[in-house]
């Protein structure tokens, strides 16, 4: 398993695959990887012949009050990870070699149809930060698919609309959310939960699947649904920033039956956010 630190190294590396006509995958993390990553990078090995995965702590996806320098950096442990499924490259540049003038004056990608709404709404300038790393990394690598979890629902549709208006020659792949036994979506959040708040998480994803069985039951009342789901949520000691029925596609008000129904709440310290379509 290569690793390598620059964009110079990196791309001489991947211009002998190129040539060679080999397919390269990418899976971008901030590291601290857990079950669902290696899902995706297992994912990325079934669709391509030299599998990069990249570890980048993105300081511009950090909003106000967000910690950036106690984010977990997990490095030692994550290449092991990562050598144990025996993954071809793992990239892991400095700020420098990502942002190489200045954090606070690079160039900026924006997907104005989905940057300020829902968790975009509550984490001002997350999704800038998303879609500027992430528009860089597929610049650097220049892959031919890269895959993406649908944990992070609109994070998910802002790359696929980047792709789209940017003309990338890129496909994505998404691959469903990882659950813990309970229904719990894995992840790196979980750890601020307490053993008493672990226990209440589920209810999140107990939410999302009640209004779900109710829409298949013919429930028409969106609004009434979501209100319904915040107000038992609060009850079970939630603090929701949102509970949304919305069309798949825009996550704009539904107009058929392609539906996304995503929640994002606070359980204590960790904040939560889970989805399912339909």
């Amino acid at each position: 398993m290569e690793q390598l630190k620059t964009i110079n190294a990196l791309r001489e590396c991947l211009a002998v695959k190129t040539k060679a006509e080999i397919k390269i995958a990418l899976v971008p993390t901030m590291g601290n990887l857990h079950k669902g990553h290696l899902a995706l990078v297992k994912k990325a090995q079934s669709l391509a012949d030299y599998v990069v995965v990249s570890i980048f702590v993105n300081p511009t996806q950090f909003v106000v009050g967000e910690d950036f320098e106690n984010y977990p950096r997990t490095l030692e442990r994550d290449l092991d990870y990562l050598r144990h499924l025996n993954v071809d490259l793992v990239f892991i540049p400095n700020i420098l070699e990502i942002y190489p003038d200045n954090v606070q004056i690079t160039t900026e990608v924006i997907v104005p149809e989905l940057d300020a709404i829902y968790c975009g709404e509550y984490r001002p300038g997350h999704f800038k930060g998303v879609a500027t790393v992430v528009c860089k990394l597929f610049n650097i690598i220049q892959p031919d698919i890269a895959v993406f979890g649908e944990k992070d629902y609109q994070q998910l549709l802002v790359i696929r609309s980047l792709v789209k208006n940017l003309n990338l020659p890129i496909r994505i792949y998404s691959v469903p959310t990882f659950r813990e036994t309970d229904g719990l979506a894995v992840s790196s959040r979980n750890k601020y939960l307490s053993l008493s708040e672990r226990q209440t998480a589920p209810l999140l994803f107990k939410a999302i699947i009640d209004v779900a069985d109710s829409i298949k039951r013919g429930e028409s009342d969106y609004e009434n649904l979501e209100k319904n789901s915040i107000s038992s949520l609060m009850t079970a000691g939630f603090r929701p920033e949102y509970f949304s029925i919305c069309d798949s596609r825009t996550l704009k008000k539904p107009v058929n039956q392609e539906l996304v129904i995503m929640a994002s709440a606070w359980l204590g310290k960790a904040r939560l956010i889970d989805n399912i379509t339909l």
